[in-house]
């Protein structure tokens, strides 16, 4: 089969279509055929180095929808043919966390793609039949995959973590991200008043088609003061963030007493301060929030199935073109879920 691998670290270059064996399914996993997989931040990360533990060379891709083509021993053989989602996380089923639900968070857990374990940036891949999850008859492949990593990663933050209730007001820091783009349809869709920032008009036009109520070019307008004037002063209720260093502090002064900031990554850096004193005089919460479980998944797909959730598409790319994918994220200047579709 044909993968896009990195034999070294560095930029977009060092990744290259290479000739590789697909891997017999052992016990229990399958053999996927790959009908789209989507882009994420975490494969520049690896690409990078700046996740440890990656065995090189190495094929990246954590978010994937395709067929099943093949099983291996004690998996029925009528899940050929089955159209699956998979979850991000392979986990051990016997830690606390896994028998609390909680697989992203799994003792031994291990995300899709990453260490030694090979991802979605090839024409098959070969995982545990127990992380696949059917895909709805009425959605696509593309469908299913830019919602894989994304959008159960914002599910399991606002509805979980921060359990937003009608009315609140949220911040969804850049809402065109693939993160963003669903915590803007998941907060409306909870009964919240959404503010988005973004950098462009465009972006900004297209997050208030999803939803948000209220949208700031943090460009060209001071986020906290203009959330401060929207909100009468008060602040809001939730803030969404992934993006960091870059937006923490504005991000912890946009929030309001009681008020719950939620994050799941960290793209501009993980440096950030906070004042101790207003945090608990104010009697607010700082929630780490790490991808999502296979109930999760199921529920996004279900969601979208039923119209609720609307798959946000960028680009398509070709395999061989998994290089330009990473530049345009690079450049920022994606809206929604880049994919890449490895079956010509």
């Amino acid at each position: 089969m044909r993968a896009v691998r990195f034999h070294t670290f560095g930029g977009p270059e060092v990744l290259q279509l290479d000739d590789v064996p697909i891997q017999e399914p052992g016990a229990g996993e399958v053999v996927v055929k790959i009908h789209a997989s989507g882009v994420n931040h975490l494969d520049k990360w690896l690409r990078t180095g700046a996740r440890p533990g990656i065995e090189l060379p190495h094929t990246p891709g954590s978010e994937i929808a395709g067929e099943i083509v093949r099983t291996g021993a004690a998996v029925p053989l009528d899940a050929v043919g089955r159209r699956v989602a998979v979850s991000p996380w392979i986990y051990c089923g016997i830690c606390e966390y896994c028998l609390q639900g909680e697989e992203s968070i799994c003792d031994s857990g291990l995300i899709v793609g990453t260490g030694a374990n090979n991802g979605g940036y090839a024409e098959y891949i070969t995982v545990p039949v127990n992380i696949t999850v059917p895909i709805p008859e009425n959605l696509s492949y593309d469908d299913a995959a830019a919602l894989t990593l994304a959008a159960i990663t914002s599910w399991h933050m606002l509805y979980r973590r921060t359990r937003i209730q009608p009315g609140e007001w949220v911040l969804v820091q850049a809402a065109g991200s693939g993160v963003g783009v669903y915590a803007v349809q998941i907060a409306r869709f909870l009964g919240g008043r959404v503010i988005a920032t973004a950098s462009t008009k465009e972006k900004l036009d297209r997050a208030r088609e999803l939803g948000a109520e209220v949208t700031i070019n943090y460009e060209e307008t001071e986020v906290e003061g203009e959330v401060k004037r929207v909100t009468n002063g008060r602040g809001v209720d939730v803030v969404f963030e992934h993006v960091g260093e870059a937006t923490w502090d504005q991000s912890i002064r946009s929030l309001a007493r009681n008020g719950r900031l939620v994050t799941c990554g960290a793209t501009t850096g993980r440096g950030g301060s906070v004042d101790i004193g207003l945090l608990y005089t104010r009697q607010q919460s700082l929630l780490g929030s790490m991808g999502g479980n296979r109930l999760d998944l199921e529920q996004v797909l279900s969601l979208a199935a039923r119209g609720i959730l609307v798959p946000v598409l960028d680009t398509v790319f070709p395999l061989a073109a998994a290089q330009d994918a990473h530049r345009r994220m690079a450049a920022r200047a994606q809206f929604g879920k880049m994919l890449l579709h490895p079956i010509a």
